[in-house]
């Protein structure tokens, strides 16, 4: 399963002011002059560094060397009840997957993370200081419209801005995504411009009205209030504006099926539909197989990664990105309330040994990731953990004992006649989590500390378990962004509804304030990793590896496969002729 936390930049023949903060902070590595196809170089095991990745492997092809029409069946991983991308109980990628054919995004991201401004909604964009204030200028392109006829207007970025703006908590928001650093959102010259102005700079104002950040643009009419935000998208799309449009949804077949809009202003889409399915992660491989699906996001599964080479017609896109696996322990259970209690659990959890065992059989390295906002290969990567990410059992029974957890004559420990026993909660047919809760479940038994493995539905994992935080321990991937500022701080953040650990600290969230209002690569990078230093702290959430980024492709298909930092022009995926 996996979650989408929210979310740098050049112009297109427009004038969008260039941060170059991005694309040096933001780009992953990868081997000089290699073809995009190229597979990465993997490490021997544990402790090597980290490969050099290819950035993407999408089939690139030109508009014109594709045929026109065609189905593509997509495999996503939980069939939504919320498709409201930016509500708290929608961040998931199978809905980002989904709306991204449909609502409008304001930016193209390459694969190494560069921002470009797209015409189809935008002619002009700039930022700029004005009375030394942040000034951003949106001029909205005036072909644009809702699928109702509704044109998109400067009133639909204000009432973006008021309901992610975090000034009203009725508003259950994923992310405020830089949209509490706005004071105002006006109208321009006429009803297609809208002037944005900032109480202090915020660096990854691109991250905004953008897919790659997982934070397209919401129409005003179903956002407008509390209540239309939380509901408007709930078992339903009211309202589209992007190349494809809803032609149905069925929860019983778990499907959506999205269909060219003949409304489209833009360059129309190769594709007759898109038909999204939902499959337990552990079916999909098979499903793939049978060619029951043409696309689906394999991740570290090495059967599945097996099952693709070996399918006729079939075959592996795979590159770098801003993916991660973690470890998630609730601070607000009763038994995990205290810090030291957290520290000492990660101690004693090899991330190490969790990482060959989940990723033996793929070309990958074995070697755990030691930074919560930053991948490895990433500009400013480094362990801030001052020795909590270092595997050392004994320390964590020093720890335990030292604050009254005890061993009994059991074997586990106890205090006040409570005994240390947490409930791990996995979902159903995913081999990951399966492997992860075997994994911590001995590991933490090593020093004490009893783990009960509570299996639930894949389907209910996150809106019936994660959403409501109930669980003691669980783990689950993160795909990533280009904006590692905009990605992490709705996970971070105290109160926040994405924060699923449920803690954090004031010198988190103001060092994560610092890095969203960066002049510079390295007064970003800096901050960052002084919010690392205080997530190790706060000890809610635990990296274990950079996640790899597998997919199983049809060959004809071109323009979709491991994005990397980039992100998948819907209307341009299509079929070789």
């Amino acid at each position: 399963m996996c979650r989408v936390p929210r979310p740098r930049f050049l112009p297109l023949a427009l004038t969008a002011t260039v941060a170059a903060l991005s694309v040096a902070l933001c780009s992953c590595s990868s081997t000089a002059g290699s073809a995009a196809g190229a597979p990465p170089a993997a490490a021997a095991g544990a402790g090597g560094d980290a490969p050099r990745m290819t950035q993407q492997e999408m089939n690139a092809r030109p508009r014109a060397e594709l045929r026109q029409g065609g189905t593509l069946t997509w495999a996503i991983d939980q069939y939504s009840t919320q498709w409201n991308p930016v509500q708290a109980d929608g961040s998931e990628a199978s809905t980002n997957d989904v709306v991204k054919a449909l609502l409008p995004t304001f930016w193209r991201s390459d694969a190494g993370g560069v921002q470009t401004p797209n015409p189809a909604y935008l002619t002009d964009v700039r930022s700029e200081l004005q009375q030394g204030k942040q000034v951003v200028v949106w001029t909205l392109n005036p072909k644009a419209h809702w699928s109702d006829g509704t044109p998109i207007t400067w009133r639909d970025l204000r009432a973006n801005w008021q309901a992610l703006g975090g000034q009203d908590p009725a508003y259950k928001t994923a992310t405020t995504n830089g949209f509490d650093q706005v004071e105002s959102v006006v109208r321009g010259q006429d009803d297609y411009q809208a002037v944005m102005t900032f109480k202090e700079p915020y660096s990854e104002w691109q991250a905004m009205f953008n897919n790659a950040g997982n934070a397209p643009l919401l129409p005003e009419r179903y956002v407008s209030t509390p209540e239309l935000f939380n509901t408007s998208f709930k078992n339903r799309i009211p309202v589209t504006a992007g190349p494809f449009k809803v032609g149905s949804m069925d929860p019983k077949t778990r499907t959506v099926t999205a269909v060219a809009d003949p409304g489209w202003w833009g360059d129309k889409p190769l594709l007759d539909k898109i038909v999204f399915r939902a499959y337990d992660t552990g079916a999909m491989p098979e499903a793939f197989a049978k060619g029951e699906v043409d696309f689906y996001n394999n991740g570290p599964n090495t059967e599945g990664y097996k099952l693709i080479r070996s399918t006729p017609g079939g075959e592996v896109r795979r590159a770098g990105g801003p993916n991660l696996r973690q470890l998630v322990l609730n601070g607000r259970s009763p038994l995990l309330e205290d810090a030291r209690v957290r520290q000492a659990l990660i101690q004693a959890i090899d991330r190490a040994e969790i990482t060959r065992t989940d990723l033996a059989g793929l070309d990958w390295p074995y070697v755990p990731m030691n930074n919560h906002f930053l991948v490895p290969s990433q500009h400013g990567y480094q362990d801030n953990s001052n020795g909590l990410s270092r595997f050392d059992p004994d320390a964590a029974r020093a720890t335990l004992d030292s604050l009254g957890w005890k061993a009994g004559p059991n074997g586990v420990r106890g205090k006040d006649g409570k005994e240390l026993v947490l409930r791990y909660v996995a979902p159903a047919a995913n081999n990951l989590a399966a492997n992860e809760s075997e994994e911590v479940t001995r590991m933490l038994a090593a020093v004490g500390v009893t783990v009960q493995v509570q299996t639930v539905p894949a389907g209910e994992y996150f809106d019936g378990y994660v959403y409501k935080h109930d669980f003691d321990l669980t783990s689950f991937s993160l795909l990533g962004t280009p904006f590692p500022v905009s990605n992490s701080i709705s996970t971070f953040q105290q109160d926040s509804g994405s924060n699923w650990a449920q803690v954090g600290s004031k010198a988190l969230d103001k060092a994560m304030a610092d890095a969203a209002k960066a002049d510079t690569v390295d007064d970003e990078t800096a901050a960052l990793n002084r919010a690392d230093t205080e997530a190790w702290q706060v000890a809610g959430l635990v990296p274990l590896y950079q996640r790899p980024a597998i997919y199983g492709v049809r060959k004809e298909l071109a323009n979709i496969g491991a994005t990397g930092l980039g992100d998948v022009v819907y209307e341009n995926i299509g079929l070789t002729k």
